[in-house]
């Protein structure tokens, strides 16, 4: 029969989606909609502001805008063009005109402060659930600060976290089960559908700890096994392998690695067959019965 590996974990539950609303504008709020916990449609209105100075703003914009065009006007009828065919005025023409008359600005301004007018309601982007709403009716709103969120309650994911060790049993489209701790009998299936931080195809991952071995040659040497040599009255020793019985020789080691070190001795001949296992507790000239061993 097939068996599925359990990997336990803690984590939490997150909207997938979550809005930000901000007003654009510092000004007073004059209406507050909904409430924390409150469900709202996409497009529906969440506050106001007072739009008294908005207005007056716009109007004030417009009346320059109005004012630049007429000076705009008066600057091409000084230049020789007609009222009824400025269409035919040359390009670089028509844009000078609209800097000399203040037209450009004019209308950066008017523009702005239309969006301001439109921006005094705030509507919300998705439908969900309103959240961290802390703002009161009649307070200046803040630009800065995000004035409520909105949670898209039908869209959840978890977040959870996994061992490095256990990073190798989880894959995406693995099939999960959650459980509320507040509501045990409830099972909610699901799947894997991200890893994060990043798996590469090593499944090597941001901020895990490993072991590293840096590896340089130092060229040719006389090398054995550390299982090759043992202690023999306080001294390093290597059995060598004569006539079926275990000679010992006294050897220095020098440098080493993970499963070798490197050694000099007065005896030991290149080529001679030394014991690597079975040594521990070996005496000098003990009767031995060779097993081969070929080293790479």
């Amino acid at each position: 029969m097939d068996f599925e590996h359990e990997l336990v974990s803690n984590g939490k539950i997150s909207a997938r989606t979550v809005a930000e609303l901000k007003f654009q504008t510092s000004e007073t709020i004059a209406q507050i909609f909904v409430k924390n916990g409150s469900r709202v449609s996409q497009g529906q209105r969440i506050a106001v502001l007072d739009t008294y100075s908005i207005n007056n703003r716009l109007e004030q914009a417009k009346d320059v805008l109005d004012r630049s065009r007429l000076e705009m006007q008066d600057v091409l009828i000084g230049q020789g063009y007609k009222l009824d065919s400025l269409d035919a005025v040359p390009a670089d023409v028509m844009e000078l005109a609209r800097v000399k008359s203040g037209f450009n600005s004019a209308q950066t301004q008017f523009n702005m402060a239309t969006h301001d007018l439109q921006r005094a309601t705030l509507t919300a982007p998705i439908g969900g659930v309103i959240a961290n709403l802390f703002a009161k009716p009649h307070t200046l709103s803040s630009p800065s600060e995000v004035f409520c969120n909105i949670i898209d309650t039908r869209s959840l994911e978890v977040q959870f976290t996994v061992l490095e060790n256990e990073l190798g049993f989880i894959n995406i489209g693995d099939n999960m089960k959650i459980v509320p701790f507040s509501m045990p009998e409830l099972e909610v299936t699901g799947r894997v559908s991200e890893i994060n931080p990043w798996v590469n195809e090593n499944r090597l991952v941001e901020g895990m700890n490993v072991r590293v071995s840096t590896f340089r040659s130092a060229g040719k040497q006389w090398v054995v096994p550390k299982t090759a040599v043992v202690l023999r009255t306080g001294k390093q020793v290597v059995f060598a392998v004569v006539d079926g019985k275990a000679i010992w020789n006294y050897v220095q080691t020098g440098l080493e690695n993970a499963t070798e070190y490197t050694i000099t001795s007065e005896t030991l001949k290149e080529g001679d067959q030394i014991i690597v296992s079975g040594n521990i507790n070996l005496a000098h000239e003990s009767p031995v019965t060779v097993t081969e061993n070929k080293l790479d």
